[in-house]
């Protein structure tokens, strides 16, 4: 193994506590930042989770937000942030994925009140100072130390009910957090060796649910999650390229699901840099096992019957011109230069639902 001439590597500070009924530390996560009263964040599908977690708290509880959605539009965000400040809330304990996630950070960056994650998928976002804003159907990101979750409970009994669909859509999300790592502009050999790592171990457990062997279920959801966690932390760590920048503009743009929108793209994006970044695909492939890394995501997402087109999740072929215009329009660091031509015809078979090609 060689190792680059030089790097940088900067560790995020943040609490994780990792285990099988790891939410029911809520409280003391709470007392160790020096909170008082929490609001907790859900979707309305989460609520009796939440609620959980609210009981849990018990006089800390300041109430339950059931409002997040994808995206985070901005009108949400500020009735949030209004709201735990009505409530007197000095902190939020965001139960969820990463919309829930996403609303906490808001209410960071507008109020100034600290997060205390509870992940239920592996969107990966608890790990990361980068939050996104929609308005105006433009999804605006941004990198700011005052949104990363101060602690994270990851309770693996949490994901047990993720229904197939959503456990595959989340972990492959996850695993484009760590393969867009690997060729990451500012990566480093740290960020790299938890990149790999992270997605062998979300392919493995997703393969792990696959077999229906009910004994290995519990070690598969443990397994997922442990790989959500370091995939993003890559994804808090360094730069990524096209394939979120595209997402972003899928998802802002055209309201598409955010798993599903990553989980179609994936395949695509990976092949369009695969000539610019070998060691970066060689290592995505040693990860998933099989020695074509695009195809092997592809692969991946049709043998668990997932999305594999853009028409599938609604995005209307007219609008592929203008995601093409905007990938190019703001120029961003990625391993192959970014060509207008190149890109619509990528968009072109992803809307089709077609294997990816170099």
């Amino acid at each position: 193994m060689s190792l680059p001439a030089h790097f940088i590597y900067e560790g995020r500070p943040g609490r994780v506590v990792f285990g099988a009924g790891s939410r029911r530390h809520v409280e003391r996560e709470l007392i160790a930042l020096g909170a008082k009263r929490a609001l907790v964040l859900c979707t309305p599908e989460q609520q009796a989770v939440a609620d959980e977690v609210a009981g849990l708290l018990g006089d800390r509880a300041a109430g339950v937000f059931p409002g997040a959605v994808m995206h985070v539009p901005i009108e949400v965000a500020r009735e949030a942030s209004a709201r735990a400040l009505a409530l007197g809330a000095d902190c939020c304990v965001a139960v969820g994925g990463g919309s829930t996630v996403g609303l906490g950070k808001a209410i960071a960056l507008d109020a100034g009140l600290p997060i205390v994650a509870i992940p239920t998928t592996y969107a990966g976002s608890e790990m990361t100072p980068i939050y996104g804003i929609t308005e105006s159907g433009l999804k605006k990101t941004g990198r700011d130390a005052r949104v990363l979750p101060r602690a994270v409970l990851y309770d693996p009994e949490l994901t047990s009910t993720l229904p197939p669909a959503i456990r595959l859509t989340s972990g492959v999300n996850a695993i484009a957090h760590a393969a867009e790592g690997l060729y990451a502009h500012d990566g480093n050999p740290i960020t790299a060796l938890m990149a790999e790592e992270g997605m062998r171990a979300i392919a493995g457990a997703l393969d792990l649910f696959g077999t229906g062997d009910g004994g290995a279920q519990a070690e598969a959801h443990a397994l997922a999650l442990y790989g959500a966690w370091l995939c993003g932390t890559v994804l808090g760590s360094v730069a990524m390229g096209l394939h979120h920048k595209l997402c972003h503009t899928l998802g802002g743009s055209f309201d598409l699901p955010h798993a599903d929108t990553h989980t179609v793209m994936l395949p695509h994006t990976l092949a369009y840099n695969a000539t610019h970044a070998g060691d970066a695909m060689a290592r995505t492939a040693r990860a998933l096992g099989q020695p074509d890394a695009p195809l092997a995501v592809y692969e991946l997402i049709s043998r668990h019957a997932g999305p594999l087109s853009l028409k599938q999740l609604g995005m209307p072929e007219a609008g592929l011109d203008r995601v093409a215009e905007l990938a190019v329009s703001n120029p961003y660091p990625n391993p192959r230069p970014l060509e207008r031509d190149a890109l619509r015809a990528m968009l072109q078979r992803a809307w089709e639902g077609q294997p990816p090609s170099r």
